[in-house]
């Protein structure tokens, strides 16, 4: 049986290279694979696992479901997830046009020009990684991710190898703290994953929740409220899932390594530069912060 094949155009200002290369960075995610023109993933749930390789190419993408034929709602989920994932609605001409009038970040624009903000479409998942990835580095946050994933998520064989799904927040509901804490969490991190898993579970936190508040500042409130969630992990989340276009991670490391790099601050503590230089970007705040991410892996000079 032939594999069930769809094509997706993408924007003119889509960066596959850029895409495929923050998809990787060495960092062993293991929700996906990333090939040298495709990045592989599974989709769906327990007894029910689609692998589907997303292949980039200049003016679309290509979805081919590798391991089963996928109903139309199947098609309809899948191509909805890769879209956000992706986000593939955006026009970046705006963005890079205010870009191009600070001449200190003017070469983001250019290097990176067609990078799209890769998300976390699914919001469990992503305010568990922001949980996940407090205050330690990157390398040990995948590893914990990857212990919880292959601990508790779902998964399909595939030519001999496993694709995972993210466990789901009724099951992370269910698990007790020190459970958590044989993988290698933290006391705290492992109380406050349960604690997202079971608001989710018993539907006091969603998507469709936040989405149905008023504006940024309703849903900041609502996610901090929670123990477990801060400023950071809500703003990371509402960027990662829900493409909130103003939020900024206050604090984080990364972003005031790259302020200060680009000589827009000189002290971390200087926020009245940093709320300064943000102004321009009203609306485009989460792009410019997850531009100024990739210039941490750009050679220094």
């Amino acid at each position: 049986m032939e594999n069930t094949k769809i094509k997706i155009p993408v924007p003119e200002l889509f960066n596959k290279d850029e895409c495929l290369w923050f998809l990787s960075r060495d960092f062993d995610d293991c929700m996906y694979r990333v090939y040298k023109d495709r990045v592989r993933r599974a989709f769906g749930e327990a007894g029910s696992i689609m692998v589907v390789d997303v292949y980039m190419m200049p003016d679309e993408l290509v979805l081919e479901w590798l391991n089963m034929k996928p109903c139309d709602q199947d098609i309809e989920n899948v191509i909805r997830f890769v879209s956000e994932w992706f986000d593939l609605e955006t026009d970046l001409t705006q963005f890079y046009s205010i870009i191009l009038e600070d001449k200190r970040i003017a070469h983001i624009a250019k290097e990176y020009s067609g990078l799209r903000f890769i998300g976390i479409p699914d919001l469990f998942e992503a305010l568990a990684w922001g949980i996940i990835g407090q205050q330690i580095n990157l390398s040990f946050a995948y590893k914990l991710k990857r212990r919880l994933v292959e601990k508790y998520g779902t998964f399909t064989l595939y030519e001999d190898e496993k694709y995972y799904v993210f466990p789901a927040a009724e099951v992370l509901s269910e698990v007790k703290t020190d459970d958590l804490r044989a993988l290698q969490f933290s006391e705290k991190k492992a109380e406050y994953l349960i604690t997202i898993a079971k608001a989710f579970s018993a539907g006091t936190l969603s998507r469709e929740l936040l989405q149905n508040l008023p504006d940024l500042e309703s849903r900041i409130k609502y996610l901090t409220n929670i123990r477990g969630i801060g400023l950071w992990t809500a703003n990371y989340a509402l960027m990662k899932s829900l493409k909130e276009p103003s939020g900024i991670p206050h604090g984080d490391a990364g972003l005031l390594n790259a302020l200060i790099n680009h000589g827009i601050i000189e002290a971390k503590n200087d926020k009245a530069s940093i709320e300064e230089f943000f102004k321009p970007f009203t609306g485009w705040e989460a792009y410019l912060v997850f531009y100024l991410w990739r210039t941490l892996a750009r050679p220094k000079e």
